[in-house]
């Protein structure tokens, strides 16, 4: 899975979808950007520079949160999609009149330079990505050394009652599969992250009727998988459904609601120093080797990289 795209995932509806997500924050984002900000907590160090990637989609309360954690840091924001970019700026900018515009908490905008940021915040971005790996690495390369990434995506079980649904009606996939938390932390390792942390849970969502519940995931994503329905559906098939959803949801323990349930994954990985690999002809970028003398500085040598 490390060098694959994801095999459930056409690119070119993903990009289509990327274009054209809702310009607002889902409730779930922002119950997950709430509950990753929390984890903050455990980190010794604040961060003197940090980046909110895609915080439209990701969350704007979980951008104010993360920003009252760390007022003195300073803040990139980066939209994926550049119809986003706008609608960030409008949300995010503070007033031209305001002496915060010209602070440290007031964010810029743009893709962080490389090695420019301490901490990245991506939240509810990664699993809808085409090409997953090429992402990380570009989370990877914002980073500074010892510089930290913070992400939470979709899991495996999301979602697992309405795929259930679809294949008890013989309808092509409900939605594409999402990546174990397992392989995200070997990508993390393969994009040259170390000590990825990751752990999980499970959150369940009820709805009091069909159309509410297909509603949220209209907000929240839509379906990537190559295999999916390959036209426009009707509105017998919209009854249909709504009508399968009415009977095969409801949850006893919920008062009758119905129930859909999301594995939220959570990540957390450092950016550790480059280590130079010695053979009869290295190369190493300028960027890594100003790491290194930094980090054997720190060590006690006298200048020169360190023997990996």
């Amino acid at each position: 899975m490390s060098s694959e795209r994801p095999p459930t995932i056409d690119p070119t509806a993903a990009a289509r979808w990327h274009a054209a997500a809702p310009a607002t924050s889902p409730w779930l984002h922002e119950e997950v950007a709430r509950r990753m900000e929390d984890r903050l907590q455990w980190i010794r160090k604040p961060p003197e520079s940090w980046c909110h990637w895609d915080a439209l989609r990701g969350g704007l309360q979980g951008h104010a949160l993360v920003s009252a954690r760390y007022p003195k840091a300073r803040c990139q924001v980066y939209e994926s999609a550049p119809r986003l970019d706008g609608a960030a700026q409008h949300s995010l900018a503070k007033p031209w009149w305001s002496p915060a515009r010209w602070g440290a908490g007031s964010p810029q905008f743009g893709m962080p330079p490389d090695a420019s940021v301490q901490m990245l915040w991506a939240n509810m971005a990664l699993h809808t990505a085409a090409d997953p790996q090429a992402l990380i690495g570009q989370w990877h390369r914002a980073l500074a050394v010892d510089g930290y990434l913070m992400f939470s995506c979709l899991g495996p079980d999301t979602l697992r009652e309405l795929h259930a649904v679809y294949a008890a009606l013989g309808w092509p996939p409900a939605g594409h599969a999402f990546t174990d938390m397992h392989d995200w932390g070997d990508m993390l390792v393969h994009a040259g992250f170390a000590e990825p942390v990751m752990d999980m849970e499970r959150i369940r969502l009820t709805f009091a009727t069909p159309e509410r519940l297909v509603q949220e995931l209209r907000e929240l994503g839509c379906n990537l998988h190559p295999e999916r329905f390959g036209a426009l559906r009707g509105r017998r098939w919209r009854d249909r459904l709504y009508e399968a959803l009415a009977e095969r949801l409801p949850d006893p323990a919920e008062g009758g609601q119905l129930a859909l349930t999301f594995e939220i994954i959570y990540g957390h990985a450092f950016k550790p120093a480059p280590r130079l690999r010695v053979s009869e002809s290295s190369a190493v970028s300028l960027q890594d080797m100003r790491a290194m003398l930094r980090q054997g500085s720190k060590d006690g040598h006298n200048g020169g990289p360190r023997n990996p």
